[in-house]
């Protein structure tokens, strides 16, 4: 019964230790910005460079940023509805050009899954993901 316990209170300490991991903290997402910055801005003076200006990014439609001429793919992504929340940044910014080709297949729209986003970089750490994102919430 000792042995039983043991490993549940292990678990739960897994457990809550994973979801600690996992949480957003803006301020260590405002480091994480710096990689984003040859071609991103925010903040009231910011202006549209190699990429869009990323005020309001979350919750915003794809492609529709004023002033700013978004590759083909990208652009078609928001015609079908793709709208940046934190689940699909999450998912985009590991894999930009993958994640758009996906969600133009999932709709349906593969035919207008052509070309390639701007966007070269690939942000692989999970946590460096979930920070920049809490950063850009702020904004």
């Amino acid at each position: 019964m000792k042995s039983l316990f043991a490993a549940l209170a292990l678990t739960g300490v897994a457990v809550l230790s994973a979801g600690t991991s996992m949480a957003q903290d803006a301020a260590k997402g405002e480091a994480v910005f710096k990689k984003c910055m040859a071609c991103h801005r925010v903040g009231p003076d910011a202006r549209n460079l190699v990429g869009p200006i990323l005020n309001g990014i979350v919750g915003r439609t794809a492609g529709k940023v004023d002033g700013y001429k978004y590759s083909e793919i990208n652009h078609n992504a928001g015609e079908a509805g793709l709208a940046w929340t934190e689940e699909a940044l999450l998912d985009y910014l590991a894999d930009p050009n993958g994640y758009l080709k996906k969600f133009l297949a999932d709709k349906g729209q593969s035919d207008k899954a052509v070309g390639a986003t701007k966007m070269a970089f690939r942000l692989p750490n999970e946590q460096e993901r979930r920070d920049v994102i809490a950063f850009l919430k702020t904004k």
